[in-house]
């Protein structure tokens, strides 16, 4: 099971995640609490190892400027967490993504059809796009309904469900924000503890087909 923490901003908790197994870390440059800088981006980001994702969260943002951003801090994938439309996906020099709000089984639809590698599966919008900490029925997703895709399900995820969680959607990934905090900080004790649970969790079969994502 694969994990990526996002929400990333100082090296420390960075480097901490990594060493505890973190495969991906997100670093958000959209409106957030959790917003980084292009220079904090690209100093973490030169620290960490090769094999480690480096994914940039975009809200809304233009071709160019996510193009300029990604390409001057190292990003190696790029999550559109906005209402980004299928021809600026396929503009990205970079793989895509995309991120979905799930509020019922009909709002499924809108991540099958995106065409991209990724989808993200997140919780109905609060403040922001995305780290609110709001979960959804989980019941109502199957991993048949991304068969073609890596899925990344987020929202509401944290150590005590992370397990739960994954037996139901059988993620190939889990991604977590707001889960991993304390007081609006991130927690290195609760990063360890997430990644411990997700990794000795099974999917019951479907391997490297899905990606799940705790905000």
């Amino acid at each position: 099971m694969k994990v990526k923490i996002c929400g990333i901003t100082d090296l420390t908790t960075a480097m901490a995640a990594v060493d505890y197994g973190a495969d991906a870390l997100g670093f958000v440059f959209a409106k957030s609490k959790r917003r980084i800088t292009e220079i904090k981006a690209k100093e973490i980001i030169g620290h960490l190892p090769k094999e480690v994702l480096k994914v940039g969260v975009f809200v809304n943002e233009s071709i160019d400027r996510i193009e300029e951003i990604a390409s001057s801090v190292g990003l190696t994938h790029v999550q559109l967490h906005g209402d980004e439309t299928q021809a600026i996906s396929d503009s990205l020099s970079y793989p895509v993504i995309k991120a979905i709000s799930i509020h019922d089984k009909q709002s499924i639809h809108s991540g099958k059809d995106f065409k991209c590698e990724y989808v993200l599966i997140d919780g109905p919008k609060g403040k922001y796009r995305g780290g609110n900490g709001l979960s959804f029925d989980w019941n109502i997703v199957s991993s048949k309904d991304f068969q073609d895709k890596k899925v990344i399900l987020a929202g509401g995820l944290h150590a005590e469900n992370v397990e739960e969680a994954i037996k139901l959607i059988h993620p190939y990934m889990v991604d977590v924000s707001s889960g991993v905090e304390s007081d609006g900080k991130k927690d290195l004790d609760k990063i360890q503890t997430f990644i411990i649970k997700a990794k000795r969790s099974h999917t019951g079969g479907i391997k490297d087909e899905f990606i799940y994502t705790a905000e």
